[in-house]
């Protein structure tokens, strides 16, 4: 090869090499490489499931992986490190399903240990009391965890002549968390349930246990995204409409009472003879 041709091929390298650096300090600058320091600091490592995972199952490292997540996007109650969800004492069961890449999140967990308790789902500050159900009181097994429900009391008050039938609110809007043992919000068959547990707050959880021992409970099923207050929270048989029993009668006899009168009361024998009848007083005050 004569020199010619290798000063050639040496002047060829040396210009593609020179091409090279230029074409991957371009690239850098335009932040084709690795991230730099302030592209770093603008994530955070969030946990997500790999696979789909079932309700009840305990979480293992190779269930979960770790992807950044922009600081802004962050969902809250997420888990920075596996280690924290999954793995030895810190070994969590998942209390709902999650979705391939769904963000493991500490509402979807039980507590450390892999523990599922219900105690863990309810809102801080609320209690979880059940209600004895049936077909009716349960809305023909409608009623299933996740639901919103009212909470009605229906029982009688006063006695003798003033005796009525009232209904009243205990709860309104309050969310099922469990029917029967079932605390699973992913649930959407119908169940006869002889028990539906509901969060409520304290003072209602009290209302609701004392009213098991004066009447009966029902439950109204709530449309999903209806959140209104009620605007009647009682109900009595004269609000249904229609003339009360004896209600003539009773006017007389109180008005009787206010003006100091005490009712007269008559004795009678009655005698017939053939087609007559002829009444005999024997006594009376």
């Amino acid at each position: 090869m004569s020199l010619r041709s290798i000063a050639s091929i040496a002047t060829a390298l040396f210009l593609g090499l020179i091409a090279v650096l230029l074409v991957r300090n371009y690239v850098l600058s335009q932040g084709g490489g690795k991230p730099t320091a302030g592209a770093a600091a603008n994530v955070t490592p969030v946990v997500v499931a790999v696979l789909p995972v079932e309700r009840g199952v305990t979480l293992k490292p190779e269930m979960l992986k770790v992807v950044n997540y922009p600081n802004t996007a962050v969902p809250q109650g997420a888990f920075k490190t596996i280690a924290e969800v999954a793995g030895g004492a810190n070994a969590r069961t998942a209390l709902r399903s999650m979705a391939p890449n769904e963000p493991v999140m500490a509402e979807k967990l039980s507590g450390s240990g892999g523990k599922a308790n219900l105690s863990v789902t309810l809102t801080p500050g609320m209690r979880a009391v059940s209600i004895r159900s049936d077909d009716v009181a349960g809305v023909a097994g409608f009623v299933l965890p996740g639901d919103r429900v009212d909470i009605l009391l229906t029982r009688a008050i006063s006695s003798g002549a003033a005796a009525t039938t009232i209904t009243q609110v205990l709860a309104e809007n309050a969310q099922v968390v469990g029917v029967d043992q079932s605390s699973d919000v992913q649930a959407d068959k119908p169940m006869v349930a002889k028990a539906v547990t509901v969060e409520v707050t304290p003072d209602q959880a009290q209302a609701i246990s004392l009213a098991h021992a004066v009447g009966s409970i029902s439950l109204m099923l709530r449309q999903v995204s209806d959140h209104d207050m009620l605007t009647r929270k009682a109900i009595t048989v004269a609000d249904l409409g229609g003339p009360r029993p004896h209600a003539a009668a009773l006017h007389v006899i109180r008005a009787k009472a206010r003006a100091g009168a005490t009712p007269a009361v008559t004795i009678q024998v009655r005698v017939t003879r053939g087609v007559d009848t002829i009444g005999y007083p024997v006594g009376g005050r």
